[in-house]
């Protein structure tokens, strides 16, 4: 099959052909019709992420067909149009038992753990536990553009934070979590302030649901985010994973806030300074958010519908599976604005 690889940290992603994986008796092989390029996939390229060894294939959020089921499968037999959250658990560990599959004791994420979804098939393990089937009319690259950035957002603001309708919240960094975010937000019934340094992301952000944007060359986003919400955010979200941006989170906050961590803080970010002389003083609430479970896929999908929110207006780019190492480059400045879509085979 063919597949985007890379050799070594930093090296330039090739097209080519590699073995197509193997098929457990728990798994499923999916042709991937759409994939998405991730900041996490750029945070593995460079090689930030020690679960990842090389030679490599990335990708994580994807949908496609069903290619073949293992043996001890049940729930799928082949052609099914399917998605699959990035963080795949077991079904059986005590974790998974309790219902936190996205916390599997022995998690298996593809384009980490395994190769992944930039190419033309994908293994994924224990397929009942976590093969979502699409929507007849929700297509390939809308289902894909879920992936980890809408998942990871939208389980981070209603199940970790907890929103209300009209909280405030503000969201540091408009890339793909940051303006999942501010849609998920928004159409929640929330006040939204989004944070960047890109006029074009701010301008989508507005788009999206954002009441308030802040540029943050030319102005502090803690002072204005509080001077806008008369004391601080109910919520502050870094979604861009920075020590700057995590520590900004925090003293956006106004008394008994909740600081919600979804950017990866990796490289030289991996261990940050946060202000938690602000959390012991105003009683605040940190919080992480990792994944989504494949059973919370129809209530974030019913969600969706019944908000009308705008999941198109999240793609930026569509591109053929060649332009995957062009892309990749580019993240390490945070270049695209929305997510770009890696394409085969169609997107209906």
């Amino acid at each position: 099959m063919r597949a985007v690889l890379v050799n070594a940290p930093n090296e330039t992603p090739v097209l080519t052909t590699v073995p197509e994986p193997d098929l457990p008796p728990h798994g499923a092989i999916v042709e991937v019709r759409a994939t998405g390029v991730c900041r996490s996939d750029w945070h593995a390229w460079v090689g930030h992420d020690d679960t990842v060894s090389f030679p490599h294939v990335p990708g994580h959020e994807f949908a496609g067909v069903v290619r073949a089921v293992g043996a001890d499968v049940r729930s799928f037999s082949g052609g099914e149009r399917v998605t699959a959250p990035f963080c795949c658990g077991c079904g059986a560990c005590s974790e998974c038992q309790a219902g936190h599959q996205n916390l599997c004791l022995y998690e298996y994420q593809p384009g980490f753990d395994g190769w992944g979804s930039f190419a033309e098939l994908v293994m994924v393990p224990w397929a009942d536990t976590n093969l979502v089937t699409l929507p007849a009319g929700l297509g390939f690259d809308l289902a894909a553009s879920l992936g980890c950035r809408f998942t990871t957002a939208y389980a981070g603001l209603t199940a970790q934070a907890a929103l209300q309708p009209g909280e405030s919240v503000v969201v540091y960094g408009c890339g793909g979590v940051g303006l999942s975010a501010v849609a998920v937000a928004a159409h929640m019934g929330a006040r939204v302030i989004a944070v960047d340094i890109e006029p074009g992301r701010l301008a989508l952000a507005r788009e999206l649901g954002a009441e308030s944007v802040i540029d943050a060359r030319s102005s502090d986003p803690v002072a204005a985010t509080r001077d806008l919400t008369q004391g601080g955010a109910h919520v502050s979200e870094d979604a861009l994973g920075s020590a700057g941006t995590a520590a900004q989170g925090v003293l956006s906050l106004r008394r008994r806030g909740r600081h919600l961590q979804l950017g990866l803080l990796l490289g030289d970010d991996s261990t940050p300074r946060i202000p938690l002389q602000a959390a012991i003083k105003h009683e605040l609430r940190i919080l992480g958010s990792h994944g989504m479970q494949a059973r919370r896929y129809p209530e974030m999908l019913a969600f969706v519908e019944r908000s009308g929110l705008p999941l198109e207006k999240l793609i930026g780019e569509r591109r053929p599976l060649e332009d995957a190492g062009s892309v990749l480059a580019s993240m390490g400045s945070f270049a695209p604005t929305g997510v770009t879509m890696l394409m085969a085979g169609g997107a209906g």
